[in-house]
């Protein structure tokens, strides 16, 4: 079960990486982070995308994307919000951090196919194809994390 105060850090990180760390009270770690996360964004153009794919503009938003920068930014922003699930006060389940890395992966394999994704003909684009990735990355990792903590672990903490 989660805590109240793993839930407030993952809700914070989710909102800016680098915010959990300024409440566990980890300044440097969480300043760097937040420059990061702002220094990729800017890099990335990614507000511009954003903006353009919530107003349906999906080529204009694949045109305006730099995938070189863009690239970091699931790993930097799942790694941060890890990192202050993993500070905060509550159960350390083992393997937790499966789940975040396995949503890394996903939204990054998402975000390299974007540019050429269709459904019905429709091009996803680089915000709603990582988005819809997400989902298959978290139930992969805690799949695998299930199965590793059942079958090699031999454990019944799940």
């Amino acid at each position: 079960m989660v805590s109240k105060d793993e839930l407030e850090k993952v809700l914070w990180s989710i909102a800016l990486p680098g915010f959990a760390q300024i409440l566990n009270k980890q300044l440097i770690k969480g300043i760097l982070f937040i420059g990061l996360e702002i220094f990729i964004n800017v890099q990335a153009n990614f507000n511009q995308i954003i903006i353009r794919s919530f107003n349906g503009q999906i080529g204009e938003a694949i045109a305006e994307t730099n995938y070189q920068w863009l690239m970091f930014y699931p790993c930097l922003y799942f790694f941060a919000i890890w990192d202050g699930f993993q500070n905060a006060e509550g159960n350390k389940s083992p393997l937790a951090f499966l789940p975040f890395v396995f949503s890394a992966y996903f939204v990054t394999v998402g975000l390299i196919y974007s540019p050429y994704f269709k459904i019905n003909d429709t091009l996803i684009g680089p915000m709603w194809l990582p988005m819809l990735a997400l989902p298959f990355g978290i139930l992969t990792g805690f799949i695998i994390r299930y199965i590793l903590l059942r079958f090699l672990y031999k454990t019944d903490k799940i």
